[in-house]
């Protein structure tokens, strides 16, 4: 499965019923909830990469990717906005890129 394709399923299964349906379920209870569960994972994959633990870390960022894409349909944000916005930071580096983010 590619991330176009999760993204594609979680973008179906929103509208789902939320009693049979765990990404309908977490997009009812709105873009807060969904971040929150975005922000658990990414701790949660955090702690597995600090322990080294790759099996734990590999089943951990797959939780994160798809709450990642959960919290993007939340709020409308496509994931080809996503791929597009890093296809236009192609080529620069890293350092000179952020420096010249607005705030």
């Amino acid at each position: 499965m590619t991330l176009d394709d999760l993204a594609t399923l979680i973008a179906a299964r929103a509208d789902a019923d939320p009693d049979t349906s765990w990404t309908a379920k977490l997009l009812s209870k709105g873009p807060e909830k969904c971040a929150e569960k975005f922000g658990e994972e990414a701790v949660e994959a955090i702690i597995e990469a600090v322990k080294g633990d790759r099996d734990a870390l590999t089943s951990e960022a797959a939780d994160v990717l798809f709450h990642l894409l959960v919290m993007l349909q939340s709020r409308g944000v496509a994931l080809s906005d996503v791929m597009a916005e890093l296809a236009r930071r192609q080529g620069t580096s890293g350092i000179v890129e952020k420096a010249g983010r607005k705030g």
